[in-house]
């Protein structure tokens, strides 16, 4: 098995966006828990985000950030790294505009990498429904941040759903995107950087994407605490309270910068294979979430997990979504349910499986940086009946 899953993730784009925004839309009208009539999807748009569960409203900047003491592991002939990341915060509501889902270069390569010669236009992705609001005015306070790391070849975009619904509960997050690992990033000077080892693993293979992401976490976080922080709204981070998460190699990636850099204090793998392993003293009694499809990351399945479960010397748990395939952690199923293409056999219904990624997800981070006791996470839940919970 591979965390990276590129034949899994290609066959649920296969059934993303295969037809014309107009054929969408009598299916997405159908569907009002995603669109609710009260706060309509733009016109053209062919789904729309859930609403987060959080009492804040999001808002969301985007951030620039260039790595002047390290060149681009991919492409060195870019020079020193540079990163997109999408800021997330708890906003004052009714301030700011509607937040596009993705720019339209993103979304072209994106499309065309995935899903070659459908004819989908870009706007099918451009006009998803977000709820984050763009240049929002922030609340007054400070709050935790959580950094979130998508899988291998997942644009940020996909795991809006997550950052909108965390920044609602009272979170900053920094959802990055890991440049030349993901069909198309776009950049303040409007260029759309494509991917340049989605088709073939770099030197040193899959653990070197792991720890480039780690090196890239790190510096995300260096500048966003720093006294000088290029963020304008960098005052709204506690920075004694930072977590991370990743999706596929982004979870291997949180356990790798969590090894290496301890201004983290919790981590989340969402669905993803440990190439590097979790170091054998472990990571200093501080927790790490295990959470993932009950087909891929069940006990005995992946080994990786075993290993990494055995390792662990803090609080930690192992959390199993029966049903949940490798994208359930994303908005990629939304988006194809929105174009009325059901999900396989056996499949948790897409918005059942954000709604339990999202509750999971918020419920730890309110354990470890907030302090909040969360009963959810001691055991099986009448409530969460899809999820399997083992503890130490």
């Amino acid at each position: 098995m591979t965390s990276i899953r590129r034949t899994a993730l290609t066959a649920v784009l296969a059934l993303v966006l295969p037809l014309p925004v107009a054929a969408a839309a009598p299916s997405l009208a159908a569907t009002p828990s995603i669109a609710p009539a009260s706060h309509p999807a733009p016109s053209g748009s062919v789904a729309a985000l859930p609403r987060p569960t959080g009492p804040y409203a999001a808002g969301r900047d985007m951030l620039h950030l260039v790595d002047d003491s390290r060149r681009d592991p991919w492409v060195p002939a870019a020079g020193p790294r540079r990163l997109m990341v999408s800021m997330y915060y708890p906003a004052r509501p009714g301030s700011g505009s509607p937040a596009p889902y993705m720019t339209t270069g993103e979304a072209r390569l994106f499309l065309q990498d995935r899903v070659p010669g459908s004819g989908i236009p870009p706007e099918a992705l451009t006009a998803v429904r977000t709820w984050a609001r763009a240049d929002a005015r922030p609340l007054h306070g400070r709050f935790p941040l959580v950094l979130l790391s998508p899988g291998f070849t997942f644009p940020r975009a996909l795991f809006s759903s997550v950052a909108e619904d965390l920044a609602s509960r009272g979170y900053v997050v920094a959802l990055i995107d890991h440049t030349y690992e993901t069909p198309g990033v776009t950049f303040p000077d409007g260029r759309t950087l494509p991917c340049a080892i989605c088709d073939q693993p770099p030197a040193g293979g899959l653990p070197a994407i792991a720890r480039s992401r780690a090196k890239d976490a790190s510096f995300v976080i260096d500048q966003l605490t720093s006294r000088h922080s290029p963020w304008t709204y960098a005052h709204l981070i506690d920075r004694r309270r930072i977590g991370m998460a990743g999706h596929s190699i982004g979870g291997d990636a949180a356990a790798v910068t969590m090894a290496a850099d301890h201004r983290l204090r919790a981590g989340v793998n969402m669905d993803g294979t440990f190439y590097v392993p979790v170091p054998a003293t472990g990571l200093n009694g501080r927790p790490f979430l295990l959470f993932g499809a009950q087909s891929d990351e069940s006990p005995g399945m992946d080994s990786s997990w075993d290993d990494a479960w055995a390792g662990l010397d803090g609080w930690k748990r192992r959390l199993t979504i029966a049903g949940a395939e490798h994208g359930t952690f994303s908005d990629l199923p939304l988006l194809s349910q929105a174009v009325g293409r059901p999900s396989p056999p056996g499949a948790i219904a897409p918005l059942r499986g954000l709604a339990i990624t999202r509750t999971y997800l918020g419920d730890f981070f309110d354990l470890q940086l907030k302090g909040k006791p969360e009963p959810l996470l001691d055991g099986p839940s009448p409530s969460e009946p899809e999820v399997s919970v083992q503890s130490p």
